[in-house]
C-alpha cells in the first residue's frame, strides 16, 4: 500500500478521504482473462468482490473500473444485469493505469488522491505509485482491511443515495455535452435552485460529513468533533444549503457554520461545499447569502477563517473575489491559518455586496432569527 492519508484509522485507512474505489478486472473483479474467453459471455465476477463493491456504496463510495483490456469488453458488460450500474466513469483501454485514473477523477469531479485502486498485478500498482503518489492501491485480499476501515463509519443518508445522484451527474455531464449554446445558457437551462437556512438536528451528520470529506471547496479543514462542539456553543449558528435542478435533488451540498459572538461580527470558522456543485456557482452563492444575511443582521463586518491547502486553491480564489482581505486588525487563525475579513456597510470596502450568479434562483429555507 502507498499514498498520503490524514488522520488514518488503525486499518490504515483513511474514510474521509476515499471517495471511489477502482478496480481492475482480469485478475481482480474475476479469474479469467475476458479477452481470451471463447464466446462473447464475460468471466464470472467473484461474488467477495460485487459484496465488496455494494458494501462501500451503501457507505456512499463509489466504484470504477480501470482495465487494460480491449474497450469492447465494457461493451459486453452491458449485457450482464446489474454489473455495468455499479460502475461510474470506467475506463477500459489499453492506455496506462495512471492514466486511467486522471480520467476517473477528471469525470466525477474528485481529486485524484480520493481514489483507491485494487489490482491484482504489482507492475500496475507500481505505475500508478510511481506517477500518482497520493493514490492508495491494494492487492484485492486487502479488500477485507479497506472495508473494515468504514465499519463504524456514520452512514447519511446522502451517503446512501451518493452512486444515484453521481449517475445523475453523468446525465447532467451527457445533456452538456449536446447542448447548443454557451455554458451559461445551459446552466440556466438547468434551472439550478439553492436554499439555504439553519440546519435542523438531522442536518448535522451531512454537515459533519462535509466538514470531513470536502477539500476542493472547504475554507479551513476545521475537524467533524471541532464543528460539532462549536455548533452547539451559545453565539454559533449552522447553515446548510440544499440544491436541486431539473435533473434531480443534489441533497445537502453546503455547510457553514457562524460565530456571532463578537460584537458587530460574524465570523465563519468553516465554509465547506461538496465538489460535485463545483463550477456551478453554488459556492459563491452561499458565501453571498451569508454576507447579505449577516448585513441585514446588523453586522458590521463579515470573516472567514481561512487555511490554505494544495487542494483548496478554488476556495481561496472565490473568497478573494468576494473581496475578503487578510489584515492585521483581524489577526490570525489558531494554528496555519488566517482571518480574511471585509466590512458590509460604505466604507472600509464595503459598499454593495456581490450577487449570485444569474442562473442560479437562491432561496432562504428558513429564517434564523436576527
Amino acid at each position: 500500500m502507498t499514498g498520503t492519508t490524514g488522520a488514518a484509522d488503525p486499518t490504515g485507512h483513511d474514510p474521509d478521504r476515499i471517495k471511489c474505489v477502482v478496480w481492475d478486472l482480469d485478475g481482480t473483479l474475476w479469474d479469467e482473462i475476458a479477452v481470451e474467453t471463447l464466446t462473447d459471455e464475460l468471466p464470472v465476477p467473484r461474488p467477495e468482490m460485487l459484496a465488496a463493491i455494494d458494501a462501500l456504496a451503501a457507505r456512499g463510495v463509489l466504484s470504477s473500473l480501470a482495465s487494460r483490456s480491449a474497450p469492447a469488453v465494457l461493451d459486453r458488460m452491458d449485457a450482464v444485469p446489474g454489473l455495468r450500474e455499479r460502475f461510474l466513469a470506467p475506463q477500459v483501454s489499453w492506455q496506462d493505469k495512471s492514466e486511467s485514473l486522471r480520467r476517473i477523477a477528471k469525470d466525477l469531479g474528485i481529486a485524484v488522491e480520493a481514489l483507491v485502486l485494487v489490482d491484482d498485478s504489482p507492475y500496475e500498482r507500481a505505475e500508478v505509485e510511481a506517477l500518482l503518489p497520493g493514490v492508495r492501491t491494494l492487492d484485492p485480499g486487502e479488500v477485507p482491511t479497506l472495508l473494515a476501515a468504514f465499519e463504524d463509519r456514520e452512514v447519511t443518508p446522502e451517503s446512501r443515495e451518493r452512486v444515484r445522484r453521481y449517475r445523475t451527474e453523468e446525465t447532467r455531464r451527457a445533456e452538456g455535452e449536446r447542448f447548443q449554446g454557451s455554458r451559461e445558457e445551459f446552466l440556466r437551462w438547468c434551472d439550478m435552485r439553492l436554499t439555504i437556512g439553519p440546519a435542523v438536528a438531522d442536518e448535522i451528520p451531512r454537515a459533519l460529513e462535509l466538514a470531513a470529506r470536502t477539500h476542493r471547496l472547504n475554507s479551513s479543514g476545521l475537524t467533524p468533533d471541532r464543528l460539532r462542539a462549536l455548533a452547539a456553543a451559545d453565539g454559533h449558528e449552522l447553515y446548510t444549503a440544499r440544491m436541486s435542478d431539473r435533473f434531480g435533488e443534489y441533497g445537502i451540498i453546503g455547510a457553514a457554520l457562524v460565530d456571532r459572538t463578537a460584537p458587530g461580527s460574524w465570523s465563519v470558522p468553516l465554509l465547506a461545499l461538496s465538489c460535485r456543485v463545483a463550477g456551478r456557482g453554488a459556492a459563491a452563492a452561499f458565501l453571498f447569502w451569508l454576507m447579505e444575511r449577516a448585513r441585514e443582521c446588523g453586522a458590521e463586518r463579515f470573516r472567514v477563517t481561512l487555511r490554505p491547502t494544495d487542494a483548496n486553491l478554488e476556495m481561496r480564489i472565490l473568497l478573494r473575489q468576494a473581496g475578503l482581505r487578510r489584515t492585521e486588525a483581524d489577526g490570525d487563525a489558531d494554528g496555519d491559518g488566517a482571518i480574511l475579513a471585509r466590512a458590509l456597510h460604505g466604507g472600509d470596502g464595503g459598499g454593495d455586496l456581490p450577487k449570485p450568479p444569474a442562473w442560479l434562483h437562491v432561496s432562504t429555507r428558513k429564517d434564523a432569527d436576527a
